[in-house]
């Protein structure tokens, strides 16, 4: 069974700049299918508008890139909202999407959710993926 995950704009970010790191080994394995990324219209929304951030000196091509492969791959889904208080409410429709979904959270921003299981760094990610 493949494992379901929502990737945080920061590992997208983090996949785009640095095509060698752990976050850009996860966003491979979601373009070539072997994890399956869950989003919803507002997290392709956050994910264009960061990536075009002109400080952040992506080049289009791959902004194009990223967002038309987690289209092409990816499933769009709906997330039931939650009342559980976040440090960061922009934070929400990961942890929301998520969790409607029993999806794995990939962020490099733990400390800004909940001390959940379903929610990893990158880091912890690759590990348990490579132990199963």
């Amino acid at each position: 069974m493949l494992v379901k995950v929502v990737v945080d704009t920061n590992v997208i970010v983090s996949a785009a700049i640095s095509p060698y790191g752990n976050p850009a080994r996860i966003m491979d394995m979601i373009l070539d299918g072997d994890i399956i990324a869950f989003y919803c219209n507002d997290i392709l929304k956050e994910y264009t508008s960061v990536l075009s951030r002109g400080r952040l000196n992506i080049a289009p091509d791959i902004q194009f890139d990223i967002i038309q492969g987690i289209k092409r791959v990816g499933i769009l889904t709906e997330q039931e909202i939650s009342s559980l208080p976040l440090s960061d409410e922009s934070d929400r429709v990961f942890y929301d999407t998520a969790k409607s979904n029993d999806a794995i959270l990939i962020t490099g921003n733990t400390k800004h959710f909940p001390a959940e299981p379903f929610i990893m760094t990158p880091a912890e990610f690759l590990s348990k993926k490579a132990k199963e």
